[in-house]
């Protein structure tokens, strides 16, 4: 087989229909758009318009909010750290890093810090520098012997202007 000898199956593909191309072709003179008015024209976009009557999008309350100050953040369980330990990806004697998270695998790109979660068991002794921890998480981690400490990851907005945070 050659790449020049490759095609789609018959009937796979369907030829596009022509329109304003003379009465015989069935789509000729006005090419289904029907006679004259603002919709018969080029480039007419009315979506959500209702006549003049309040559209529906108008009429419905604005509702949530969105906080200026809000953390995207990756979270990360310690099941899964344990799986990239036993894996090899995560080097036990380093502290465990956003970067060295990025570098095994757990997490594909930083956002803005990592949550450390309790969820799985974690039997390796691993200190780690993330943005935020759950109780669970942290006991976990001390329990195995290892450490946690919390900073504020590169980037991330601080309400008051505040320092680093070590807990």
């Amino acid at each position: 087989m050659k790449l020049n000898e490759i095609s789609d199956n018959p009937g796979a593909t369907k030829n596009r229909m022509r329109v304003g191309r003379g009465i015989g072709s069935g789509k000729g003179k006005t090419a289904g758009r029907g006679v004259k008015g603002q919709k018969a024209r080029t480039g007419v976009s009315i979506k959500g318009f209702e006549g003049g009557q309040m559209p529906l999008h108008r009429r419905l309350p604005k509702r949530g909010f969105n906080n200026l100050y809000a953390q995207d953040l990756n979270e990360v369980n310690l099941g899964r750290i344990q799986e990239a330990v036993d894996a090899g990806k995560l080097d036990k004697a380093a502290t465990v890093t956003v970067e060295s998270l990025v570098a095994a695998g757990i997490i594909a790109r930083s956002r803005d810090g990592v949550k450390l979660l309790g969820v799985g068991e974690l039997t390796a002794k691993l200190s780690f520098e993330v943005t935020r921890a759950s109780k669970s998480a942290v006991e976990a981690v001390e329990k195995a012997g290892g450490s946690v400490s919390v900073v504020y990851a590169q980037g991330a907005s601080t309400r008051g202007g505040g320092e680093a945070a070590t807990a």
